[in-house]
């Protein structure tokens, strides 16, 4: 979930490969779109087999941590253990499914003990301190597992995949009306020295976009339609603040894309980005504030 002329801040700040053209938010935009219908499908076949939506958001729990602990031993000489990394930090997503709030919890303080002992005990060359080592590991479980954990505990609830569905509407409605309105429209950028593609413009287009598809959905779930005008601003915030937390990550690390797994978007995390904190958040009012 994004104001979406903002593409261009990360999405894709790579110049386009030879013969392609780029959109005038600065990506490759055909395969961007084929990237977002595709993933799109393949979330919305899994509310309906939980399964393999565990798996799949196991799956991109891994390979998020992955670009994280690469970006920092590349960029910062963390020396992270990639591969303990990537297969360590889905547990705590899948165990968030299985046993709820409880789970999660206990898996993250888990794998993050393991991950520390091995990280500092085990003799590694690196320039890093260890109490930036030891931050960076909280960095990659807090912004990774424990997000997309929360999400899979509401997801595990009676009526979860009526809420995951409603957020990834959410998401969608906010991608489109924010992207249009970014670039038909955007002035005046939110945050002109982190992401200065992201307009206010943008962020209202993704506001109304998000807020019309969220009373609709509230209507149709037999709650009051008008909770979704302040449902939409907590989730655009969350979402902005997503985007924006990622910008500032790789700034200062100094890369463009996490990675270039998805065509048109670069890597998992910065496919991630928005929803990983919009998600969590609109879990947490479902469960919490708004039950549907």
């Amino acid at each position: 979930m994004n104001t979406r002329e903002d593409t261009g801040d990360k999405k894709s700040e790579t110049a386009p490969a030879p013969g392609k053209t780029a959109s005038r938010a600065g990506r490759n935009l055909p395969a961007a779109i084929g990237v977002g219908v595709a993933f799109g499908a393949v979330l919305t076949t899994g509310l309906f087999f939980p399964p393999f939506l565990v798996l799949l958001c196991a799956i991109s729990t891994g390979l998020g941590s992955w670009e994280l602990a690469s970006a920092l031993n590349k960029k910062r000489d963390y020396n992270l253990p990639l591969t303990l990394v990537t297969v360590l930090a889905p547990i705590p997503t899948v165990s968030a499914y299985i046993w709820g709030f409880t789970g999660l919890g206990i898996s993250c303080v888990a794998v993050a003990l393991v991950l520390a002992c091995v990280t500092l005990v085990v003799p590694r060359k690196r320039t890093a301190s260890r109490y930036k080592v030891l931050r960076g590991l909280i960095l990659i479980l807090g912004w990774v597992p424990l997000t997309l954990g929360i999400s899979m505990v509401y997801f595990s609830t009676e009526r979860g995949w009526a809420g995951i569905l409603m957020i990834l509407l959410m998401a969608v409605s906010n991608d489109t009306f924010g992207y249009i309105a970014g670039v038909i429209w955007g002035k005046h950028p939110i945050a002109p020295t982190i992401s200065p593609k992201k307009s206010w413009e943008g962020f209202a287009g993704s506001y109304l976009g998000s807020a019309v598809v969220a009373c609709i959905a509230l209507s149709i779930l037999g709650q009051k339609w008008y909770w979704g005008i302040p449902l939409a601003a907590v989730m655009v915030i969350a979402s902005t603040a997503g985007d924006l937390v990622e910008s500032v990550f790789k700034r200062r690390i100094g890369i463009k894309d996490m990675s270039n797994i998805l065509p048109g978007h670069g890597g998992m995390m910065d496919r991630l980005d928005s929803v990983l904190f919009a998600a969590a958040v609109g879990c947490l009012i479902f469960t919490f504030v708004l039950p549907l």
